[in-house]
């Protein structure tokens, strides 16, 4: 792996933590949110990440084979693959005099749970945080590649 590969390597992990951080402030935003029915009401959100793996090339000159096997690849980054809605149940609460409240007199609060959120946003940040040493520590590591031939 060349040296400069290290830069996208970091920037996909960064980009994939801000989008982590974006997801988990949005449902924090929302944690509060009253609905008067299942359907509208707000569910938490999830990005899903998977390694990007390059294979390396294999076999004969000429007649190179693609090996997918985890052993034998490297990886390039995190990928975004999508951001699914949490399936926790709903909290169901009886408050008949909320405007929002349905002809039962239930409302319904989204399925977030406010504490593994901050502790979700606490480990983005970190993450987020370590990438962008890894960036400051690979721009080193070139400048002194630099000043080695003087």
């Amino acid at each position: 792996m060349s040296l400069g590969k290290v830069f996208d390597i970091a920037g996909s992990g960064m980009s994939a933590q801000s989008l982590r951080l974006n997801t988990t402030a949005s449902n924090m935003a929302n944690a509060q949110s009253v609905s008067s029915s299942v359907d509208q009401t707000y569910r938490a959100r999830k990005p899903v990440f998977a390694p990007m793996l390059e294979s390396y090339k294999t076999g004969e000159p000429g007649n190179p084979v693609t090996s997918f096997d985890p052993r034998h690849s490297a990886g390039e980054g995190v990928q975004v693959k999508g951001i699914v809605e949490s399936d926790a149940p709903l909290q169901r609460r009886y408050e008949p005099d909320h405007p929002m409240a349905n002809e039962e007199g239930y409302v319904f609060y989204p399925n977030v749970n406010v504490v593994e959120e901050m502790a979700d946003m606490l480990s983005a940040s970190r993450s987020f945080q370590t990438n962008v040493e890894v960036m400051n520590s690979a721009k080193q590591m070139m400048q002194r590649v630099l000043t080695l031939g003087q």
